[in-house]
């Protein structure tokens, strides 16, 4: 399934049938709400302000039709299934259960999109080595791979050299190590799984008025994720 079917999928037919009431009658009058995934295994409600900047920066610089709220959903929910864009985080253990385990592949093996970001910025860590025990179960071992620093996701709005650099990383935070990569996982020749141990999520998560301190807009690399996500 290619990205432009996965998102007429996701406001027809079965995506449809899973939405209801409300919910059903806004989706199709956004191109972007931001979808976090509860999980059952760790700490899932973590950087509580970084989808607001990040929500914040679509508004102001694209021309998408943003929902502004926040949806969490259970990653054992079949709701989760009908999102452009979903993003997991934490510090913890990552042990799907069956439900969460099914609709995590089905979403990313149809098309979908999720960003997961280690809380820790730690490769040794909790969250780093039991996401990637997950994945190698899911999709097969070595199927999360180093993003070359070629890869369209960096040029999807604004343009970059490769990922940015965190101040957590700088600062000398988790391993003490400025990873100079992002991995992925992609389906037929296209990223539909983000992974990152440099900890974007606490990065970006700060009240949006001190964005107007900051030397450079941190977010932006946020924008392009979400417009890789929606349009590649």
């Amino acid at each position: 399934m290619t990205r432009a079917e996965f998102l007429r999928w996701m406001t027809g037919g079965l995506a449809g049938a899973l939405l209801a009431g409300p919910a059903r009658a806004a989706a199709p009058a956004y191109d972007f709400w931001f979808t976090r995934l509860k999980y059952d295994s760790g700490d899932w409600d973590v950087d509580a302000r970084m989808p607001s900047n990040i929500i914040t920066s679509l508004v102001d610089y694209t021309n998408l039709r943003v929902d502004t709220k926040e949806h969490v959903v259970e990653l054992a929910d079949p709701k989760m299934l009908v999102a452009p864009f979903c993003y997991l985080a934490g510090h913890k253990l990552v042990e799907f259960n069956p439900d969460e385990r099914r609709n995590f592949e089905r979403y990313v093996r149809s098309g979908g999109f999720v960003f997961v970001d280690d809380c820790n910025h730690d490769i040794d860590g909790l969250f780093a080595k039991s996401f990637e025990r997950q994945m190698a179960s899911i999709f097969g071992a070595g199927a999360l791979k180093k993003l070359p620093p070629k890869h369209p996701i960096y040029r999807s709005f604004f343009t970059f050299d490769g990922p940015p650099a965190t101040s957590f990383e700088l600062n000398g935070w988790g391993d003490d190590l400025v990873h100079d990569y992002i991995k992925g996982i992609e389906i037929g020749g296209r990223l539909n799984l983000l992974y990152s141990n440099k900890d974007y999520g606490c990065e970006w998560d700060y009240d949006w008025r001190n964005k107007r301190f900051l030397a450079e807009d941190n977010t932006k690399f946020g924008v392009n994720i979400v417009m890789y996500a929606l349009t590649a």
